[in-house]
């Protein structure tokens, strides 16, 4: 039976590849689909990618996960600066949490460099673009096969 990898994305990672590119690049989140179902596809893994401009409903697929994933990979986006609830719902989680940030946070501005979901984190990729997600898949494979 093949395991199962939440891929997560908070506010306005609907617009990847449109909004801001000259900090977050020209890939779409297909193409963040496409390469993490590549990766996991190849080691008996399958990636859900999901996202939401809602914490509720990112709160409440952390939830799901709890029942069916294995781990979680979380771009929160603004809400890494802010929610406090999507670190409570991640610490339910009992599975491997890696957070991904595709630009280097700690470079921008100053309230973007603290993030509650690093608290639970058990790997942070920050500043490797949308390849951070396939690194961040990479590794996670590597969590849950274990």
């Amino acid at each position: 039976m093949s395991r199962l990898v939440y891929i997560l994305n908070g506010p306005n990672l609907n617009l990847l590849g449109k909004r801001q590119p000259e900090i977050y690049g020209r890939e779409t989140l297909e193409d963040v689909e496409r390469a993490c179902s590549e990766i996991g596809s190849a080691n008996g893994v399958q990636a859900r990618l999901l996202q939401s401009n809602h914490e509720g409903q990112i709160v409440d697929w952390i939830h799901q996960a709890r029942e069916e994933a294995q781990g979680i990979i979380i771009n929160p986006a603004a809400l890494s600066h802010t929610s406090i609830a999507v670190l409570d719902a991640l610490n339910t989680f009992e599975g491997p949490v890696i957070e991904v940030h595709i630009s280097q946070i700690h470079k921008r501005e100053a309230f973007r460099h603290h993030s509650y979901v690093s608290h639970r984190a058990d790997a942070v990729m920050a500043g490797f673009g949308v390849n951070g997600y396939a690194l961040a898949m990479q590794h996670m494979v590597r969590l849950v096969k274990e």
